[in-house]
């Protein structure tokens, strides 16, 4: 089997397999969200704003937090993620929080095949793009989704951070697209000691890249933003250098981790 031809297989499989050691990880804090807690972050929350009575798609939902936490703001939301088992515990965590939120099982690339609304806003976070092979397709679904005017929201890891390997010690990967990166770890990002093994297919995306895919499909950008740290401790030899926010300690603020961008259909 080619991993690369196979990618969505090999990546459903790999999540499948994170679902439930996630669920239980102190890294998502299930507990505290079902007592109110949001999953949201400042930076992501700065591009919403006002989100009372607007139907969102979340897109690469994983089990829903985020996406229940766009529903507690007064949003009618949808969430869709490749995994089935990460959307059986959206359904089941929307459930125990009494939320209307709606899941949906799919990829990005076939969603118009098994969805047909519009939405005010497409919003997608931390991780995501890394696991699509075509960010042209990606946009294109974007547009497809919004009605005209609405907005896409995105926050996403910084490209500059996935050039690195994963002790930060030397340069690894292309900052821009190349080959498919094919890998087997151990551990998760949410619980490192983690008994698993998992084989991925991901890519690296340049900034030019996504910028340049939204454009040609109708999008414009109307605010960038670059941040030098990570509001998750997801990475390795990691500080807190105030509540929430992680450098890499050997690096301090010396690189971007993360950047948002807002953008506005035009027609």
């Amino acid at each position: 089997m080619n991993p690369e031809e196979q990618y969505l297989d090999v990546n459903k499989e790999s999540w499948n397999k994170r679902v439930d050691t996630h669920f239980d990880s102190e890294f998502y804090n299930v507990e505290g969200f079902l007592k109110g807690k949001t999953s949201l972050n400042s930076i992501e929350l700065d591009l919403l704003g006002d989100i009372t009575g607007k139907k969102i798609l979340h897109l690469q939902c994983h089990f829903g937090q985020d996406s229940i936490s766009l529903s507690r703001m007064g949003a009618e939301v949808t969430g869709i993620d490749l995994s089935d088992k990460a959307i059986e515990k959206a359904k089941e965590l929307a459930l125990r929080a009494g939320s209307e939120t709606q899941f949906i099982c799919s990829d990005v690339y076939n969603l118009p095949n098994v969805l047909n609304e519009q939405f005010d806003i497409v919003f997608t976070s931390y991780g995501t793009i890394g696991w699509l092979p075509d960010l042209d397709q990606w946009a294109n679904v974007i547009n497809h989704f919004l009605k005209p005017g609405g907005q896409f929201v995105f926050a996403e890891f910084h490209p500059v951070v996935w050039m690195f390997d994963d002790d930060f010690k030397s340069i690894a990967y292309n900052y821009f697209k190349s080959d498919a990166i094919v890998e087997t770890n151990t551990g998760t990002y949410a619980e490192k000691e983690a008994d698993m093994k998992l084989h991925t297919v991901s890519w690296n995306h340049s900034l030019s890249e996504v910028f340049t895919s939204l454009i040609n499909h109708n999008m414009q950008i109307t605010a960038f933003n670059e941040f030098d740290y990570s509001p998750y401790n997801c990475f390795s030899h990691t500080e807190e250098f105030e509540p929430n926010k992680f450098r890499i300690k050997h690096f301090g603020n010396n690189i971007p981790m993360v950047y948002s961008l807002l953008a506005q259909k035009t027609k």
